[in-house]
């Protein structure tokens, strides 16, 4: 079942987190994942405004999300973004 990454990321170093997204795609597609949205102004429809960057992945089932999220070659460009961003990422099963 295909599961879904939500993330909001605040990103305080450009620069820095230029580095975790130029190693990203390549990663990315060898766990059969989609980049289904990413945007750095979301519109807020209810709630308090949030300038944090939206991003929305898909992956064909659970075991490829954590198999990404897990895998080393990932976990090495992580450190990019955990120096350059704070924020909150989540996962969800989809429908059906």
């Amino acid at each position: 079942m295909t599961h879904y990454i939500v993330a909001r990321i605040a990103i305080h170093d450009r620069e820095r987190y230029g580095q975790y997204e130029a190693g990203f795609m390549e990663i990315f597609a060898k766990y059969g994942g989609q980049v289904l949205g990413v945007n750095d102004a979301p519109e807020v429809l209810e709630g308090p405004p949030d300038a944090r960057r939206l991003v929305i992945l898909a992956f064909p089932d659970r075991e490829a999300a954590l198999a990404w999220a897990g895998s080393p070659e990932y976990r090495e460009i992580a450190k990019h973004r955990h120096a350059a961003s704070e924020g909150e990422i989540v996962m969800t099963e989809g429908f059906g």
